[in-house]
């Protein structure tokens, strides 16, 4: 393989995953609003998490409503405030009543008669959760948004800027920097309640703890593989999730991937390919065996066209 060759995250494999459907653009607006709110242009930093949601068909994850909420108050706009506020309650069940309540960036809501009335709800929900670990619930879904961030605008920056411009190894490095506080936090998480399921931190807070490993190191995503076979096998998570970990190890240990998940791109070029797959004729089979979309359609996200006769033979030439 040529040296100058990296594995690509291919989160978009993820068929059933919300995180896969975001819009490009939205991830584009956060980070801009992220930037504004830190040096305090709230009301543009306001105004750019509402194009974000905009960009996504009025959707946005808790914690970026969250943040457009604070930058609301401190600009003034209590209105626009309670909107996302109420938004988070209502669609995504949000209970962390202490944080909330002692947040200094909402402090300029509480002489407000709708504070209360939002706290009220906040309360009732959490007396009626059905997760067993709301807490770390939502602890995993705040990991959820870190892990993604930053890697929803790795295209749209190496397009305009180049895979090996500064703005493209900033970026990387960002994420890195991110991906080793997160995999502390899950490490602590899977070695104290092992694989936790849907039904105890939700849809999201599952696929964070295998995002989460499936960026780490080869010696972690080795230790952490068997505990994911058995998760499968106990229903605690997809399918899908295995065989993107199992490609990814195999990719790691220089062996052939099983699914096809994995994309390689050329850092000088910016050109995308399949890395080697073991009996490419039967890939679409143990695809389709474990909830993932045909290669063909897969593989059209990065523009690569997949003929299993080609690839036999450049790899026959290889």
């Amino acid at each position: 393989m040529n040296k100058r060759t990296h594995l690509f995250l291919v989160i978009c494999c993820i068929s059933k995953c919300a995180v896969a459907q975001v819009s490009k653009s939205y991830y584009e607006c956060v980070r801009v609003a992220d930037s504004l709110y830190k040096i305090k242009n709230y009301k543009s930093a306001a105004i750019n998490y509402s194009k974000a949601f905009e960009a996504n068909n009025s959707k946005g994850f808790p914690v970026d409503r969250y943040s457009a909420a604070c930058a609301w108050t401190n600009a003034g706009d209590f209105d626009s405030a309670f909107y996302n506020l109420n938004r988070i309650v209502t669609f995504t069940n949000y209970f962390d009543f202490v944080d909330i309540s002692i947040d200094p960036n909402l402090n300029l809501l509480h002489k407000d008669l709708r504070w209360q009335e939002l706290i009220e709800k906040i309360d009732k929900h959490k007396s009626q959760t059905t997760l067993v670990q709301p807490v770390l619930s939502q602890q995993l879904n705040r990991i959820l948004v870190e892990d993604q961030k930053d890697r929803g605008s790795v295209e749209a920056t190496q397009e305009k800027f180049g895979p090996q411009s500064l703005e493209m190894k900033t970026l990387w490095s960002e994420i890195k920097r991110k991906d080793s506080g997160n995999l502390v936090a899950v490490k602590g998480i899977l070695e104290k309640y092992g694989w936790l399921g849907p039904e105890d931190v939700g849809e999201q807070g599952n696929i964070a703890l295998f995002l989460v490993i499936q960026h780490a190191d080869l010696a972690t995503q080795e230790k952490y593989l068997p505990m994911l076979r058995e998760a499968v096998k106990n229903k605690k998570a997809q399918g899908e999730y295995l065989a993107l970990l199992e490609d990814r190890v195999a990719i790691g240990e220089g062996k052939m991937q099983i699914y096809g998940s994995q994309v390689g791109v050329d850092s000088a070029t910016g050109k995308y390919h399949i890395l080697p797959i073991e009996d490419p004729d039967n890939v679409d089979k143990r695809r389709l065996s474990v909830g993932l979309p045909p290669l063909t359609e897969y593989l059209s996200q990065w523009n690569i066209k997949w003929d299993v006769e080609e690839y036999k033979r450049t790899m026959h030439d290889h």
